[in-house]
């Protein structure tokens, strides 16, 4: 299992500040997956054309079966996640943020100004989550089943296939 791990935030991108959302999906998702994953970590400013060729690059060149984003999900004139992962994904999956939305809405009520979004692009899941450490750890955690049936139908070993 190969994952990407793209960190969205032009302070991070320029050292001013240090990346704890991206190793905090690193954490989650060696516990959800074991010791079978490895990670490509990459982190970008908030730009449209930057953040599409980081997925483009995790999906086609690296060909990670996983790519988790974390930042820009929001609503200020910088966060443009959404936008970009949009282009990239073949298929969107909105339920994705969806669940996200409306679990994290029971604890934060300004949860539902996320945008976050995921899809598919090749044999590849792509999920924006929130730029903050611990909604990362929220959305993720609910995450791991979609996760691994989404995974499980990409490869073709879908448990519930028919032969």
């Amino acid at each position: 299992m190969k994952i990407g791990r793209l960190t969205i935030s032009d302070r991070a991108a320029a050292g001013i500040y240090e990346d704890k959302s991206g190793p905090e999906i690193e954490n989650l998702l060696a516990g959800v997956f074991g010791g079978m994953a490895t990670f490509v970590a990459e982190i970008v400013p908030d730009e449209v054309e930057l953040i599409a060729a980081a997925l483009r690059k995790l999906a086609d060149l690296e060909v990670c079966d996983l790519v988790v984003t974390t930042g820009g999900t929001g609503i200020s004139v910088r966060d443009v996640t959404p936008e970009a992962t949009r282009m990239v994904l073949e298929k969107e999956l909105p339920g994705f943020g969806e669940i996200m939305r409306a679990q994290s809405f029971a604890r934060v009520r300004t949860a539902i100004l996320s945008r976050a979004t995921a899809g598919t692009r090749g044999q590849t899941l792509i999920i924006n989550l929130p730029g903050k450490p611990s909604a990362v750890r929220e959305c993720l955690e609910i995450l791991g089943p979609a996760m691994r049936e989404g995974l499980a139908h990409l490869r073709g070993d879908d448990p519930h296939a028919r032969h």
